[in-house]
Protein backbone atom coordinates (compact mmCIF):
# COMPACT_ATOMS: atom_id res chain seq x y z
CA UNK A 1 0.00 0.00 0.00
CA UNK A 2 1.47 3.39 -1.26
CA UNK A 3 2.34 5.24 2.11
CA UNK A 4 0.70 8.76 1.26
CA UNK A 5 2.00 11.21 4.22
CA UNK A 6 4.00 13.24 1.25
CA UNK A 7 0.69 14.60 0.22
CA UNK A 8 0.63 16.49 2.94
CA UNK A 9 3.61 18.55 2.05
CA UNK A 10 1.77 19.23 -1.01
CA UNK A 11 -0.14 22.81 -0.83
CA UNK A 12 -3.57 23.26 -2.47
CA UNK A 13 -2.69 24.01 -5.78
CA UNK A 14 0.13 21.59 -7.31
CA UNK A 15 2.05 22.66 -10.31
CA UNK A 16 3.77 20.31 -12.42
CA UNK A 17 6.22 20.85 -14.41
CA UNK A 18 8.88 18.87 -16.25
CA UNK A 19 10.92 18.54 -19.45
CA UNK A 20 9.25 16.83 -22.78
CA UNK A 21 9.56 13.16 -21.62
CA UNK A 22 9.49 13.76 -17.92
CA UNK A 23 5.94 11.64 -17.83
CA UNK A 24 4.84 14.77 -15.48
CA UNK A 25 1.42 14.10 -17.35
CA UNK A 26 1.08 10.83 -16.25
CA UNK A 27 2.45 12.16 -12.77
CA UNK A 28 0.16 15.22 -12.30
CA UNK A 29 -3.25 12.19 -13.17
CA UNK A 30 -2.12 9.82 -11.19
CA UNK A 31 -1.30 12.48 -8.44
CA UNK A 32 -5.13 13.15 -9.38
CA UNK A 33 -6.30 9.72 -8.97
CA UNK A 34 -4.57 9.36 -5.83
CA UNK A 35 -6.23 11.77 -4.42
CA UNK A 36 -9.03 10.47 -5.56
CA UNK A 37 -9.00 6.88 -3.76
CA UNK A 38 -9.04 9.21 -0.38
CA UNK A 39 -11.84 11.07 -0.92
CA UNK A 40 -11.86 13.62 1.54
CA UNK A 41 -11.72 16.45 -0.24
CA UNK A 42 -13.10 17.94 -4.04
CA UNK A 43 -10.78 17.87 -6.65
CA UNK A 44 -9.95 18.98 -9.80
CA UNK A 45 -7.36 18.96 -12.05
CA UNK A 46 -6.40 21.71 -15.11
CA UNK A 47 -4.31 21.08 -18.05
CA UNK A 48 -2.66 24.57 -19.13
CA UNK A 49 -0.56 22.57 -21.61
CA UNK A 50 -1.07 24.31 -24.98
CA UNK A 51 2.43 24.16 -26.26
CA UNK A 52 2.20 20.10 -26.53
CA UNK A 53 -0.39 18.60 -28.54
CA UNK A 54 0.19 15.11 -27.46
CA UNK A 55 -0.18 13.12 -24.17
CA UNK A 56 -2.66 15.60 -22.54
CA UNK A 57 -4.13 15.17 -18.98
CA UNK A 58 -8.06 16.28 -20.77
CA UNK A 59 -7.70 13.32 -22.60
CA UNK A 60 -8.42 11.13 -20.37
CA UNK A 61 -11.37 13.52 -18.95
CA UNK A 62 -14.05 10.86 -18.84
CA UNK A 63 -11.56 8.31 -16.76
CA UNK A 64 -11.14 11.23 -14.05
CA UNK A 65 -14.75 12.35 -13.89
CA UNK A 66 -15.20 8.95 -12.70
CA UNK A 67 -13.17 8.98 -10.40
CA UNK A 68 -14.43 12.16 -8.80
CA UNK A 69 -11.74 14.60 -10.54
CA UNK A 70 -12.92 17.42 -12.33
CA UNK A 71 -11.53 18.06 -15.56
CA UNK A 72 -10.45 21.93 -16.39
CA UNK A 73 -8.40 23.47 -19.41
CA UNK A 74 -9.21 24.90 -23.30
CA UNK A 75 -12.05 26.32 -24.13
CA UNK A 76 -12.17 23.86 -26.29
CA UNK A 77 -12.18 21.05 -24.56
CA UNK A 78 -14.00 18.38 -25.94
CA UNK A 79 -12.06 18.57 -29.09
CA UNK A 80 -8.61 17.06 -28.45
CA UNK A 81 -7.69 17.01 -31.85
CA UNK A 82 -8.01 21.00 -32.71
CA UNK A 83 -4.65 21.87 -30.66
CA UNK A 84 -5.82 25.55 -30.27
CA UNK A 85 -4.35 27.44 -27.77
CA UNK A 86 -7.37 28.94 -25.71
CA UNK A 87 -7.65 28.67 -22.03
CA UNK A 88 -11.21 28.58 -20.44
CA UNK A 89 -12.09 30.99 -17.83
CA UNK A 90 -14.19 28.42 -16.36
CA UNK A 91 -10.66 26.63 -15.00
CA UNK A 92 -10.57 29.77 -12.35
CA UNK A 93 -13.33 28.26 -10.64
CA UNK A 94 -11.50 25.32 -8.85
CA UNK A 95 -7.95 28.17 -8.33
CA UNK A 96 -10.87 30.05 -6.09
CA UNK A 97 -12.88 27.67 -4.40
CA UNK A 98 -10.49 26.60 -1.06
CA UNK A 99 -12.54 23.40 -0.85
CA UNK A 100 -10.56 22.10 -3.86
CA UNK A 101 -7.53 20.36 -4.02
CA UNK A 102 -6.37 21.16 -7.08
CA UNK A 103 -3.38 19.87 -9.98
CA UNK A 104 -2.05 22.11 -12.44
CA UNK A 105 -0.22 20.46 -16.00
CA UNK A 106 2.08 22.81 -16.79
CA UNK A 107 3.71 23.20 -20.40
CA UNK A 108 7.14 21.30 -20.75
CA UNK A 109 9.46 23.71 -21.07
CA UNK A 110 10.00 27.62 -19.70
CA UNK A 111 7.86 28.80 -23.27
CA UNK A 112 5.23 26.26 -21.89
CA UNK A 113 5.24 27.55 -18.43
CA UNK A 114 5.11 31.07 -19.34
CA UNK A 115 1.30 31.01 -19.40
CA UNK A 116 1.47 30.74 -15.35
CA UNK A 117 2.26 34.79 -15.64
CA UNK A 118 -1.71 34.82 -16.88
CA UNK A 119 -2.60 33.39 -13.25
CA UNK A 120 -0.24 35.17 -11.15
CA UNK A 121 -2.66 35.97 -8.23
CA UNK A 122 -3.49 32.73 -7.77
CA UNK A 123 -0.01 30.59 -7.14
CA UNK A 124 2.03 33.55 -5.42
CA UNK A 125 0.92 32.30 -1.92
CA UNK A 126 1.16 29.35 1.00
CA UNK A 127 -1.31 27.62 -0.88
CA UNK A 128 0.78 26.72 -4.06
CA UNK A 129 3.81 24.30 -4.61
CA UNK A 130 5.88 24.33 -7.84
CA UNK A 131 7.30 20.51 -8.37
CA UNK A 132 9.79 20.00 -10.97
CA UNK A 133 9.35 16.09 -12.72
CA UNK A 134 12.09 14.87 -13.95
CA UNK A 135 13.56 12.16 -15.55
CA UNK A 136 17.18 10.97 -15.50
CA UNK A 137 16.89 9.30 -19.04
CA UNK A 138 16.26 12.02 -20.76
CA UNK A 139 19.21 13.85 -22.75
CA UNK A 140 18.64 17.27 -21.65
CA UNK A 141 18.20 16.24 -17.66
CA UNK A 142 20.17 13.11 -17.63
CA UNK A 143 22.91 15.22 -15.64
CA UNK A 144 22.31 17.34 -12.34
CA UNK A 145 23.73 20.54 -14.59
CA UNK A 146 21.18 19.26 -17.12
CA UNK A 147 18.48 19.37 -14.33
CA UNK A 148 19.48 22.63 -12.69
CA UNK A 149 19.49 24.62 -16.09
CA UNK A 150 15.97 23.32 -16.81
CA UNK A 151 14.81 24.61 -13.45
CA UNK A 152 16.59 27.76 -13.35
CA UNK A 153 14.21 28.59 -17.16
CA UNK A 154 11.58 27.50 -15.68
CA UNK A 155 11.89 29.78 -12.34
CA UNK A 156 12.86 32.74 -14.87
CA UNK A 157 9.57 32.06 -16.70
CA UNK A 158 7.23 32.50 -14.42
CA UNK A 159 8.53 33.99 -10.98
CA UNK A 160 7.85 31.09 -8.98
CA UNK A 161 10.25 28.94 -6.93
CA UNK A 162 10.75 24.89 -6.88
CA UNK A 163 9.74 23.13 -3.59
CA UNK A 164 9.89 19.95 -4.73
CA UNK A 165 11.58 17.23 -7.15
CA UNK A 166 10.17 13.92 -8.40
CA UNK A 167 12.08 11.45 -9.66
CA UNK A 168 10.16 9.98 -12.14
CA UNK A 169 13.12 8.08 -14.03
CA UNK A 170 11.68 5.58 -16.43
CA UNK A 171 12.30 4.20 -19.87
CA UNK A 172 8.77 3.43 -20.33
CA UNK A 173 7.70 -0.74 -19.82
CA UNK A 174 12.32 -1.03 -20.35
CA UNK A 175 11.95 0.73 -16.96
CA UNK A 176 14.23 -1.21 -14.11
CA UNK A 177 14.11 -0.77 -10.16
CA UNK A 178 17.60 0.08 -10.33
CA UNK A 179 16.42 3.14 -12.87
CA UNK A 180 14.68 4.26 -9.93
CA UNK A 181 17.31 4.57 -7.64
CA UNK A 182 19.68 6.10 -10.18
CA UNK A 183 17.06 8.37 -10.93
CA UNK A 184 17.10 8.66 -7.13
CA UNK A 185 20.71 9.63 -6.90
CA UNK A 186 20.67 12.46 -9.62
CA UNK A 187 17.64 13.99 -8.11
CA UNK A 188 19.07 14.34 -4.16
CA UNK A 189 22.00 16.07 -5.97
CA UNK A 190 19.63 18.53 -7.45
CA UNK A 191 17.61 18.99 -4.53
CA UNK A 192 20.92 19.65 -2.25
CA UNK A 193 21.97 22.46 -5.02
CA UNK A 194 18.49 24.30 -4.63
CA UNK A 195 17.53 23.70 -1.02
CA UNK A 196 14.50 21.63 -2.31
CA UNK A 197 12.87 18.21 -0.97
CA UNK A 198 12.91 15.27 -3.14
CA UNK A 199 9.33 14.63 -2.54
CA UNK A 200 9.11 11.11 -3.81
CA UNK A 201 10.20 8.57 -6.58
CA UNK A 202 7.89 6.96 -8.68
CA UNK A 203 7.73 3.35 -10.23
CA UNK A 204 5.60 2.42 -13.22
CA UNK A 205 2.52 0.04 -11.80
CA UNK A 206 2.86 -3.35 -13.39
CA UNK A 207 6.49 -3.02 -14.49
CA UNK A 208 8.67 -2.72 -11.71
CA UNK A 209 7.82 -4.57 -8.51
CA UNK A 210 7.79 -2.21 -5.54
CA UNK A 211 9.60 -4.77 -3.35
CA UNK A 212 12.72 -4.50 -4.89
CA UNK A 213 12.69 -0.91 -4.09
CA UNK A 214 12.14 -1.89 -0.76
CA UNK A 215 15.12 -0.64 0.70
CA UNK A 216 15.00 3.04 -1.04
CA UNK A 217 14.41 5.71 1.70
CA UNK A 218 11.59 8.08 1.14
CA UNK A 219 8.49 8.08 -0.47
CA UNK A 220 7.72 5.75 -3.46
CA UNK A 221 4.38 6.54 -5.54
CA UNK A 222 2.92 4.03 -8.08
CA UNK A 223 2.34 5.28 -11.44
CA UNK A 224 -0.47 4.37 -13.74
CA UNK A 225 0.32 4.08 -17.43
CA UNK A 226 -3.05 6.61 -18.14
CA UNK A 227 -1.63 8.52 -21.28
CA UNK A 228 0.72 5.67 -23.26
CA UNK A 229 -1.45 4.07 -25.93
CA UNK A 230 -1.54 0.33 -26.20
CA UNK A 231 -0.68 0.20 -29.94
CA UNK A 232 2.64 1.36 -29.42
CA UNK A 233 3.90 -1.51 -27.15
CA UNK A 234 2.38 -3.87 -29.90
Amino acid sequence: MTDMRFLGSLGRKTLVTGHYGSGKTEFSISLAMLRASMQDKKLAIIDLDIINPYFRSRERRKLLEESGVSVYGSAYDEEITAELPAIGAKLRKPLEDSTYQVVIDVGGNDSGALILNQFTKYFDDAETTLLAVVNKYRPDTSSPGGVLKHIASIEAATGLSVSAIVNNSHMLRETTADMVKEGRTLCLEVCCEIGAQLLCSCYPEGIVNPDELSGLSGYLMPLGLYMRPKWLDT
